[in-house]
């Protein structure tokens, strides 16, 4: 028989075990940890702010406020404000935490530059509550600041960086955009230079186009490009002297006067060159003459119409044509093989006359047609199978071209052409690769 007391114990000791392991399992150990949690000292929802007040000791304070989900400047000058830069204060200030609390309850404030806070900033949220955040001195580090809340006794320190990211003024924060359009919805710019006034509009494939004097075809590039840089005008502020610059701008010369259309109010910008060389510009959007900067000024100089027109004789662009016609002779593209009147010619030969053509643009304009007719070329291309047809004549030392359906008329130099007639002479018939000659065996 086996020794009851043995037994006994193995019992026990399951026992002592398995209450260990309740015991544990009800009591599960805390992970540690080295890094001590982030004090807040504000925690709110960026949707909820709708004021922000900034004082600043020995200048006027700051009112920002928040209507119908747009910022502006209510104090100390009603502007409309930078949206990005104020929204980068609210989200700053939303989640707003220290580095270590100071003091949890300091006796006084004057050691920590608390008592008269360099800078003060009072944040308002929906139903009126008001949070005020109190900056004071630098660390002496000076790789911080003491900050506390004005409700609260307790003094914490943050980077030194953030107090001067909350050191805006005016300027800093108002809109500098010149203007206000929907890029996005513009119909309609109509530009008016030293020596001429056009108009664009759009299509119905929404491509831009000359509309008057015209109807020509515009550079969408171009345009795109005068449209971005009017987007992107904005104010130089630096040493703005109103007088001066209102003098400048009504002395100096026009450059142009550009209004555009979006689905909004009609919009327009003047800008000039003041005897002074320097650019200015007053717009329909705030009242005021600034200096411009950015390229918008220097972009409209010497810009004239065929600045904007599209010189390239056809639009197929990238597109691989699937057939050419060159004086009434039709070159067929099927998978990867083109076929001329007499049967399978050479793809590459072919190429390199629709490089010649996709690259083959205008140097200048001409008001009417004039020559012998030299070339007619047709390209067919596209889902749609568009067919895009133009007409070469000679007309002197240069030619002239005219695209089937417009009147205008593009004048090309003798070199494009000669250029573009030596590849179409340069298609020649398909020729099979020589199938290789085996190696002799030694």
């Amino acid at each position: 028989m086996k020794n009851p007391i043995g037994l006994l114990v193995a019992c026990g000791v399951l026992i002592v075990l398995g209450g260990l392991v309740w015991w544990t399992g009800q009591h599960p150990s805390k992970p540690e940890t080295t890094t001590p949690a982030v004090p807040k000292i504000l925690a709110l929802g960026e949707d909820q702010i709708e004021g922000i007040r900034i004082a600043k000791a020995g200048s006027e304070a700051i009112r920002l406020k928040k209507t119908s989900e747009k910022w502006g400047i209510a104090e100390p000058t009603v502007f409309d404000a930078d949206q990005d830069a104020v929204k980068s204060l609210v989200s700053s200030l939303a989640a707003f935490n220290g580095d270590r609390i100071i003091d949890e309850n300091p006796a006084e404030l004057g050691s920590f530059g608390l008592k008269e806070p360099v800078v003060e900033i009072e944040v308002t949220v929906k139903g009126g509550t008001a949070n005020k955040l109190q900056f004071g001195s630098d660390t002496p580090s000076g790789s911080g600041t003491y900050v506390k809340l004005a409700s609260a006794s307790k003094v914490y320190t943050v980077p030194a960086s953030i107090k001067a990211n909350f050191d805006k003024s005016v300027t800093d924060l108002r809109e500098k955009h010149l203007l206000s359009f929907n890029q996005d919805k513009l119909t309609g710019l109509t530009v008016a230079t030293k020596g001429s006034t056009f108009e664009f509009g759009r299509n119905a494939q929404n491509e831009w186009q000359i509309v008057k004097p015209g109807p020509y075809r515009a550079d969408g590039l171009q345009v795109d490009d005068l449209v971005r840089k009017l987007k992107d005008a904005k104010m130089d502020l630096a040493g703005d002297d109103q007088k001066k610059a209102g003098a400048e701008f009504t002395t100096g010369a026009t450059i142009a006067t550009i209004s555009m259309r979006d689905n909004g109010l009609p919009q327009a910008i003047t800008v000039r060159q003041g005897k002074d060389k320097t650019i200015y510009a007053r717009s329909s959007v705030l009242e005021g003459t600034y200096k411009l900067s950015g390229d918008l000024g220097e972009g409209l100089k010497d810009k004239d119409i065929d600045s904007f027109r599209n010189k390239k004789l056809f639009d197929f662009g990238f597109n691989d044509p699937s057939k050419v016609e060159i004086e009434g002779k039709a070159y067929q593209k099927s998978g990867e093989k083109w076929t001329g009147p007499s049967g399978q010619v050479d793809s590459p030969s072919v190429q390199s006359v629709i490089d010649k053509l996709r690259d083959l643009a205008a140097s200048k304009f001409s008001d009417k047609m004039a020559g012998t007719v030299a070339l007619a070329l047709a390209v067919t291309s596209g889902d749609k199978n568009k067919v895009e047809r133009i007409s070469i004549s000679k007309a002197g030392d240069s030619y002239n071209a005219q695209r089937e359906g417009e009147s205008a008329v593009y004048v090309l130099d003798g070199k494009s052409f000669d250029d573009l007639q030596k590849v179409i002479q340069g298609i020649k018939p398909f020729a099979a690769p020589k199938p290789a000659t085996p190696e002799k065996k030694k």
